[in-house]
């Protein structure tokens, strides 16, 4: 495998994707931080303060982390995703043996135009791998060029 190899960076969108989500979890954090605050005889803003950094944390700065360490490649005869920094994952899957594709699309990747191809593999470990933040075009001309791929090698 060649290490070097030029990967596909996901559709930027990914990272509004991931602002939006954590600002859902932000806005939950904070209700219950403000629960606390309002129920605990504890000083003022021991569960509001390190709420807010947890918030800010998760909407200015993780979104783009997670954006910078996933890509992928893919090529005639095989799909490459690599991601994460502190446990990364550099996965390979021959497209000879995948058996089962989904193109999977929420409320909050519709928004922004964006979809999550999941391929499903023969075997135990690391059976299905999953490449968010695509373009819902990419996403389904991926699953089709995996299809064509899968029936030619079945004639």
């Amino acid at each position: 495998m060649d290490q070097t190899e030029t990967l596909t960076p996901l559709d930027p969108a990914f990272k509004q994707l991931q602002r939006a989500r954590g600002a859902i979890t932000a806005l939950i954090v904070l209700a219950i931080a403000i629960l606390f605050e309002v129920l605990a005889p504890l000083p003022l803003g021991l569960f509001l303060v390190p709420a807010l950094g947890l918030g800010a944390w998760l909407v200015l700065v993780l979104p783009t982390r997670r954006y910078q360490r996933w890509g992928y490649s893919f090529g005639d005869d095989r799909l490459r995703v690599v991601r994460g920094f502190l446990f990364h994952a550099d996965t390979v899957v021959p497209l000879g043996r995948i058996q089962h594709i989904d193109v999977h699309q929420g409320p909050l990747m519709r928004n922004w135009g964006l979809a999550e191809l999941t391929v499903h593999t023969a075997g135990n470990h690391g059976a299905s791998v999953s490449l968010p933040g695509l373009r819902l075009a990419d996403a389904e001309a991926m699953r089709e060029a995996i299809r064509a791929h899968i029936r030619q090698g079945q004639r």
